[in-house]
Parts: C-alpha cells; structure tokens; sequence
C-alpha cells in the first residue's frame, strides 16, 4: 500500500475550529463590554480638550511677554 502525505479532514476541521474560536474572541474584545472603539474615542475627545488647554495658555503667555516688552509691566488676566 502505497500511503498519501496530505492533510487529513479532521485535522482541516479542528483548524477551522480553532479560527472561528479566535475569531469570536477578538470580536467580543472589540465589540464586547470594553469596547476598544468606545475608549479610542474618550482618548481622542480627551487630547483635543488638553490641546486646546495648551493653545489657550499660549496665547496668554504670548500677550504677557508682549505686554511686558511694551512697557515693562506684567499683564494679568
């Protein structure tokens, strides 16, 4: 008997089986109770409020050092 290397059906079903096991996994930590989506945008909301923190508190220091360069006095806000 001369014998075929090949793969077997029970070893092309146990692969499909572990896909569809690893598939529904990251599709529960994507869409499940974490919600990867949900956090991406609390952290995106999150810098953009920080940025334009940082932009307003430029722009006061730029008019205090411009105001001190005027006349030598410190502006207050």
């Amino acid at each position: 008997m001369k014998r075929e290397k090949g793969i077997t059906l029970i070893s092309l079903v146990i692969t499909i089986i572990v896909l569809i096991i690893l598939a529904s996994v990251a599709m529960y930590l994507s869409l499940g109770n974490n919600e990867i989506f949900i956090k991406t945008k609390q952290a995106k909301e999150e810098t953009n409020k920080k940025e334009a923190t940082e932009k307003i508190n430029l722009k006061i220091t730029t008019a205090q050092m411009n105001k001190y360069a005027e006349k030598q006095e410190m502006l207050t806000l």
